[in-house]
């Protein structure tokens, strides 16, 4: 991938009723344009963004200060699921094989982007629970339609809508107190940690992420039942306000967040990268 630059946006943030974050700036990140690029993961600092396909093949760091683009993998899965460690300088990513009997297995990998060395943590895994060898952060993914939240080695399964539902996109928060999730026929919750308490948040705030301990981003997109027609990126707080902070037009989709910065894909293949505070 070629060397990329920052420019600032052309468009402005759409501020709705209720203020939730207060907008800095949007700038836009001019990859080339790419139907087919979309955003794994921005570390905690909001340095740097990782980079993938969307079909979750290779994997691409992209620092935001200088514009340069280093390959990290090209392998299948390598963006999917990506775990970046608390002071961002490591991260841990999947490369997906499918062994003689046609079942994908994934061998999991950690990368110190100091030393430049990778570590093999786990071999031949269908699932993963054992991404997160080296310490007890607490982590989630879903496995069989439920959540499955692991600290260390240790991994309980959670359903906090009920065992007949189907869960997707499960986060957790930055203090480990809370999990936000989307129920497929039920929308978007935040429960208790361990799965109790359950809060519905809304319907439009899909692949929701945390923001801080008190707000999410999400998408609110809408489709004609083949394809995007709008799509925008919302926030809520836990108390009930809502802001759109983005125009629908944008085709805005999958936010990711840390304090400080929103970084977001559009259904065009651009990355924008949304300050706030």
């Amino acid at each position: 991938m070629k060397k990329l630059f920052l420019a600032l946006a052309v468009a402005a943030p759409m501020i709705a009723a209720a203020q939730v974050l207060e907008v800095q700036s949007l700038q836009k990140i001019n990859t080339p344009a790419n139907v087919d690029t979309k955003i794994a993961g921005v570390s905690p600092a909001g340095d740097y963004i990782l980079l993938t396909t969307v079909a979750n093949e290779g994997l691409v760091r992209y620092d935001l200060a200088t514009g340069e683009t280093k390959e990290l993998s090209n392998a299948q899965g390598a963006g999917y699921n990506v775990k970046i460690s608390q002071d961002g300088r490591e991260i841990a990513f999947r490369e997906t094989t499918i062994d003689q009997n046609k079942m994908r297995r994934s061998n999991i990998l950690r990368q110190n982007f100091a030393s430049g060395k990778r570590q093999l943590i786990a071999k031949g895994q269908r699932d993963l629970r054992k991404m997160d060898t080296k310490d007890a952060e607490l982590t989630v993914t879903i496995l069989d339609r439920h959540i499955a939240l692991t600290r260390g080695t240790k991994t309980t399964m959670l359903a906090p809508c009920g065992e007949d539902k189907s869960y997707i996109w499960p986060s957790v928060s930055p203090d480990g107190k809370k999990l936000c999730f989307y129920v497929t026929t039920g929308g978007c919750y935040v429960s208790d940690i361990d799965g109790s308490n359950p809060q519905f948040i809304a319907n439009a705030c899909r692949a929701a992420k945390w923001y801080n301990n008190d707000v999410i981003v999400g998408m609110a997109d809408e489709d004609d039942g083949e394809r995007l027609t709008a799509s925008a990126i919302v926030a809520y707080s836990l108390d009930g306000q809502k802001q759109v902070l983005t125009d629908k037009s944008m085709m805005a989709v999958y936010p990711y967040a840390v304090e400080g910065a929103i970084v977001f894909s559009t259904e065009k293949g651009e990355t924008y990268l949304l300050k706030v505070k």
